[in-house]
């Protein structure tokens, strides 16, 4: 059961996750005025490395065969 808490699986739902959060806390942060400019770019930077991060974590837990 250790196992399963570190799992890639796991690792990958929870990266959605917080890249879920990202998106929330960027939509609730657009709309507020006025709008802190850094703290955007920070939390879009973020949430594009986690974008990265669960297309690596999607590609190596289901590799494209080539047809």
């Amino acid at each position: 059961m250790d196992s399963n808490l570190h799992s890639p699986e796991r690792r990958l739902i929870e990266l959605r996750m917080e890249h879920a959060d990202l998106d929330a806390m960027i939509d609730r942060a657009s709309d507020e005025q006025p709008m802190d400019e850094l703290m955007m770019r920070r939390l879009k930077k973020r949430r594009l490395a986690l974008r990265d991060q669960i297309a690596r974590f999607e590609l190596a837990l289901d590799p494209k065969e080539p047809a």
